[in-house]
């Protein structure tokens, strides 16, 4: 089993296969790197060489007591880059991993990152604040943590089987596969740091993060996302960024690299490929 050891003694899992340009993934609270199995194995297939990382305290990484907030997740990958020598890299996050790699590339540069794609993530500030009045209000947060507290099996059963993935809207076909996985990896973590990860994930403000990027990035969100309402996170987050894509999926959940996997799949492949707009002459 691939691992690091970070700087303060944690153990992080990861895989790496392939070989070609690097496209780093990093995942979403409370998951771990099989979220990317769609991912992996598509740009594996096309040519890639592809990581992704167990974020401390979840997945097969350490069950460590503390870290649990942006910027050791952010060193973590930074550790994880530097261990791998990673050189013109793609980072792409989903969720909280957005809000992972938008911190390692404010925090720790672009030296070895090409392009990054966020999906469905958590920039630029989820909770609402005077400053972010369509955030969401701290107090839905703070149930998150008193479900998981309670009861986190049947909470984190709940959230895939609804609005995670759609599955409590009108005609959606709930796939009990797709759910049995997201709990499977969501059980496999930490409680406390999953406890401790809706507060990284709801709290931490990236906008000094968004605006130091350079590099070109893809922002895509559905705009039935349950979790991470669309309005208060992509467009904004374009808007924050210097070199941004935007692109907006009617309908689509927040779980839709997995429910959409084709669609996402072929729009981060275009995205990779594509070759930065020539100045005029």
């Amino acid at each position: 089993m691939a691992t690091i050891t970070t700087r303060d003694g944690v153990e992080i899992f990861y895989k790496d296969w392939g070989r070609g340009q690097p496209i780093v993934f990093s995942h979403g609270w409370p998951l771990s790197a099989d979220d990317w199995d769609a991912q992996m194995m598509f740009f594996l297939l096309h040519g890639y060489r592809v990581i992704a990382h167990d974020r401390r305290g979840h997945g097969r990484s350490s069950q460590t007591s503390d870290g649990h907030d942006m910027d050791h997740y952010a060193d973590d990958l930074a550790a994880l880059t530097a261990h791998l020598d990673l050189k013109d890299a793609i980072h792409v996050g989903h969720s909280t991993g957005g809000g992972e790699v938008t911190r390692y590339l404010g925090r720790h540069g672009e030296s070895r990152v090409q392009k990054a794609a966020l999906i469905s993530a958590v920039p630029p500030l989820m909770v609402q604040t005077a400053a972010n009045p369509g955030g969401l209000p701290k107090a839905a947060f703070d149930d998150l943590q008193a479900q998981l507290a309670a009861n986190r099996a049947k909470f984190y059963r709940e959230v895939a089987a609804g609005p995670f993935y759609g599955y409590n809207r009108p005609g959606a076909k709930a796939s009990e596969a797709t759910i049995d996985n997201w709990w499977r990896q969501g059980m496999m973590g930490g409680a406390k740091a999953h406890y401790d990860g809706i507060v990284a994930f709801s709290q931490t403000d990236f906008t000094e993060d968004l605006k130091k990027i350079t590099v070109p990035v893809l922002v895509l969100h559905g705009d039935d996302d349950q979790i991470v309402p669309y309005a208060d996170a992509g467009p904004l987050s374009a808007k924050l960024l210097k070199n941004a894509q935007l692109k907006i999926y009617k309908g689509f959940p927040h779980g839709m690299p997995t429910t959409n996997a084709e669609t996402i799949n072929a729009d981060l492949l275009a995205f990779i490929r594509s070759q930065p707009a020539q100045a005029a002459a």
